[in-house]
């Protein structure tokens, strides 16, 4: 069974739950239908192929997998590479949601493949934020077609995740450019044969910067200069990993022979924040990849449990019946198509809250956006990892060797909660940045905005529903307690005792948020069916809104123990005992 993207799922949870604006949705329809097609014909078929062939390194030369480049020139030659970006620049100038449910489809299809546009979008949003006119001008078109892709240049050796450590160096020529010198590892794409030219964006040091994080430059540097000539930098290995075989892992050397070309981007020593503009679209980004992850592993899971005949269910006339009949791989199945909608519903509210805030909301909605983007990265890689792993689980012994496909899923996954910063950054960011965003109110809208959810379950009560009602107040109780203790921790100098309990935090945000979604999606779902569609699809989202409330979301207050455990473990000096 070959991936289908769910648009009318899509669609769904763009209008319902993320409340899509900006876009007719008859156009909305047909962007993603046709974006479906591309995931499906053109990237998808690539996709085994790629994880057993890999990516070749040869004489500081990468070769990408048979059909990569054909397939690279269809997707850029239709204009899906500049989605969201300014329609002056050659963008289709759409909506970050929009954006956002294509992203899926690539990444379901083909996660490897996804990533070079990933990191390209990234880029595009970091130049045209705070690049030069002459940079703008002379790469910026050029990124948003894709006809040269982009590149991150963070990590060191010896730094990893510590910026501060980073030792880059960057000297200024005399006629406004530098020259850089240094290493960098883990390199997205830092060297392939899909295009001719690579913009890599690296972060450096200039001769008498401040130390740590305040001294940290990002600077433009790519493979080919403009006057056509190669520039000082090349691959120097590839890394050989457990999934993603097909994206070319690098170590960059910078500077072999007396420095590579680079021009600044933004202010000396402001590198950080120009970068964390291209970081944070590759975190929502990297969230959608775990969405598409889920997708697609849900979607093989159940054609698998649909054939698949063992055992006699109960009540079944049949000596043997598809295992889909039996209650367990029911709950399984159940359980990955419900954290795969939360997850889908999470990223579009992200991406429907940097859309908003280009509007009459402004602020407000980009601090909701901010508050949202560790939520959706970390919650939703977690789940892809979980929910991949459950469809390993319902293959059986064939789900565990890679003839059925169900593996590469589970291998792939693994890196998304670990790239863009580990899903404990991501916790940590959420708990210490993004919960006292202006003393909380940020969050306590969006719990207030989960309450009204819950109310609109009350007055339009369904039998359908079940509990979902008390089960979602009960979990936003749970979030709204938790989210005062975190603040109360933050502003009683506690910092400890609120990093503590930051990882269950983020999972209760995110699992309680996702009810509210889940709800929304039941109230517009009932309201259709009252008003005459016959559309199942209807039902069947009611039941799965169901199915999370009463089996999934009581995790919450767990998670509610663990914030609140966490924080007293770290005062009598238990938790570092412990370790």
């Amino acid at each position: 069974m070959s991936y289908r993207a769910p648009v009318s799922e899509m669609l769904f949870a763009l209008r319902h739950v993320s409340g899509l604006e900006g876009v007719d949705p008859d156009d909305a329809q047909a962007i993603l239908t046709e974006a479906g097609r591309i995931a499906a014909d053109v990237l998808a078929p690539l996709n085994r192929v790629g994880d057993r062939h890999g990516t070749r390194f040869e004489d500081g030369r990468v070769t990408t997998p048979p059909g990569w480049r054909e397939a690279y020139a269809t997707f850029t030659a239709g204009g899906w590479n500049g989605l969201s970006a300014d329609a002056d620049h050659g963008g289709q100038g759409l909506p970050k949601a929009i954006e956002a449910a294509c992203t899926e489809m690539w990444s379901a299809a083909n996660l490897s493949f996804g990533l070079c546009p990933l990191l390209t979008q990234g880029g595009i949003e970091a130049l045209a934020a705070h690049g030069s006119d002459e940079l703008k001008a002379r790469y910026l078109e050029k990124l948003v077609t894709g006809e040269w892709p982009a590149t991150m240049n963070l990590t060191e050796p010896q730094a990893g995740s510590d910026l501060a450590l980073l030792r880059t160096r960057a000297e200024p020529t005399g006629d406004g450019s530098y020259r850089i010198t240094g290493s960098k590892i883990y390199i997205t794409y830092g060297e392939h044969d899909l295009a001719e030219n690579i913009v890599h964006l690296v972060l450096a040091r200039l001769k008498d910067a401040p130390a740590g994080t305040r001294g940290i430059s990002l600077f433009l540097v790519p493979k080919v200069l403009p006057d056509g000539s190669l520039n000082d930098l090349r691959c120097s290995g590839i890394e050989h990993k457990l999934g993603i075989h097909a994206s070319p892992t690098c170590s960059m050397a910078f500077g072999d022979n007396g420095g590579a070309t680079g021009w600044l981007i933004g202010e000396a020593n402001k590198g950080l924040a120009c970068m964390f503009t291209m970081m944070n679209a590759a975190r929502l980004g990297v969230g959608v990849q775990g969405v598409g992850v889920a997708e697609a592993a849900t979607q093989k899971a159940l054609a698998y449990a649909a054939e698949r005949r063992q055992g006699k269910a109960i009540g079944a006339a049949e000596a043997t019946s598809p295992i889909i009949a039996h209650p367990d791989v029911q709950r399984m199945l159940l359980t990955m198509k419900a954290y795969t909608a939360v997850s889908r519903g999470l990223c579009f509210l992200t991406a429907a809250a940097l859309d908003a805030a280009h509007g009459p909301e402004g602020r407000a909605a980009h601090d909701r956006a901010s508050l949202l983007t560790p939520i959706a990265k970390a919650f939703s890689t977690d789940i892809a990892n979980e929910v991949a792993s459950l469809g390993v689980q319902v293959h059986g012994g064939m789900g565990f060797v890679e003839e059925t496909g169900a593996a590469q899923f589970m291998r792939d996954a693994r890196i998304l909660g670990i790239y863009e910063g580990t899903n404990g950054i991501q916790a940590i960011d959420l708990t210490a940045r993004k919960l006292p965003l202006n003393r909380g109110a940020t969050a306590r809208s969006q719990i207030a905005w989960m309450r009204r959810a819950a109310e609109g379950l009350l007055k339009n009560a369904d039998p359908a529903f079940g509990q979902m009602a008390p089960r979602l107040r009960a979990a936003i109780e749970s979030l709204d307690r938790a989210t005062s203790h975190q603040l109360a921790a933050l502003g009683s100098n506690r910092p400890e005792a609120a990093l503590a309990g930051a990882a269950p935090y983020l999972r209760l945000f995110g699992l309680a948020l996702g009810g509210a979604c889940h709800a929304r999606a039941a109230l517009a779902s009932a309201a259709a069916l009252k008003g005459g569609e016959t559309d199942p699809a209807h039902r069947a989202r009611i039941a799965l809104a169901r199915f999370y409330a009463e089996n999934l979301l009581p995790a919450v207050s767990g998670l509610e123990d663990a914030v609140l455990a966490g924080g007293a473990f770290t005062e009598d000096g238990a938790l570092a005992l412990a370790v």
